[in-house]
């Protein structure tokens, strides 16, 4: 008899677990459970979250990753409130994957279309840009890593476009620069790094070498597991665990009409008074104020 503890209460034909494979609801819900992000900082690091915990020390200035997974279009993400460390992490009040429309889970959806939507107009946020950032959130392996676990990366939209030089680019570039060589982000190994000549954090990529053959079977796996795919689709929040939902945005006010003119730089014109009449001098004189009780006593004696 086996020495295994089993939970079934029959064990009639029961299938030895080592010749089956994980189920993707299976793949899911331990997705669920554990959740791996790796969190770029203003100071030059690189830090691994687990539950959205560090763990293991940060790693300074670059890493390199395999990439296994993307959305075909860049994200949209908007908060409401400036980021602030001191106070308790919360959902986006808005999102997108594919940067066309909120998603349906978004708990304060800001229009149904972000085209047109209000928040992606510039002067809606900071310093004359958009409320609503761009984002890009893909799943990677840590290269020299044997255990193939996945991570979620998220990429900041002033590390996504532009041009780079030679074979060192942002993000978007980076990935036209492998196809039009004939790579893919997933058969090379990407070294990621911060720009010192950035005033502001921004990350640059760059090819490292392709893959072995062993680094190939990693990547065929990890593009198996359901957790892959989700890592492109949710937030940072969700995949650190947070549920708290953002305070809801106030309506705007109403617009007060206003009166436009041709003046220069389309300025408002003033609203002119009311027209006063001048009075002339005959009209000055004061008129006579006439006695009506006599009138009425003279058609009172005409219809005697």
């Amino acid at each position: 008899m086996s020495n295994e503890v089993s939970i079934f209460g029959d064990q009639t034909n029961v299938v030895p677990m080592g010749d089956r494979r994980p189920s993707k609801l299976g793949q899911s819900l331990v997705y669920r459970a554990t959740s791996r992000r790796i969190q770029t900082s203003i100071n030059g690091t690189f830090k691994r979250l687990v539950n959205g915990e560090q763990i293991g020390a940060a790693v300074r200035s670059s890493m390199e990753f395999i990439i296994v997974d993307l959305l075909p279009n860049v994200s949209r993400v908007y908060y409401r409130e400036k980021f602030d460390p001191n106070k308790e992490a919360t959902l986006p009040n808005c999102w997108s994957n594919l940067g066309d429309k909120p998603e349906n889970n978004a708990p304060d959806a800001q229009h149904s279309n972000c085209a047109t939507c209000p928040m992606n107009v510039k002067g809606s946020g900071e310093n004359g840009g958009k409320a609503c950032r761009y984002q890009r959130r893909i799943a990677v392996l840590i290269a020299g890593d044997p255990t193939g676990e996945v991570y979620q990366f998220n990429i900041p939209a002033k590390s996504l476009f532009g041009k780079g030089t030679d074979n060192t680019h942002p993000f978007e570039q980076y990935v036209k620069f492998l196809l039009a060589n004939g790579e893919s982000p997933d058969t090379v190994v990407t070294k990621v790094f911060y720009d010192d000549n950035a005033d502001t954090m921004e990350l640059l990529f760059s090819p490292r070498r392709t893959l072995s053959d062993a680094e190939y079977q990693l990547v065929v796996a990890a593009q198996a597991q359901a957790e892959t795919s989700n890592y492109t689709k949710i937030t940072v929040a969700q995949a650190d665990g947070v549920t708290r939902a953002p305070a809801k945005t106030e309506a705007p006010a109403p617009v007060p009409k206003v009166v436009r003119s041709a003046y220069p730089d389309d300025e408002v014109a003033p609203v002119a008074a009311e027209p006063t009449k001048r009075m002339s001098k005959k009209d000055t004189t004061p008129k006579p104020v006439v006695d009506l009780s006599a009138v009425i006593d003279i058609w009172g004696e005409a219809d005697a």
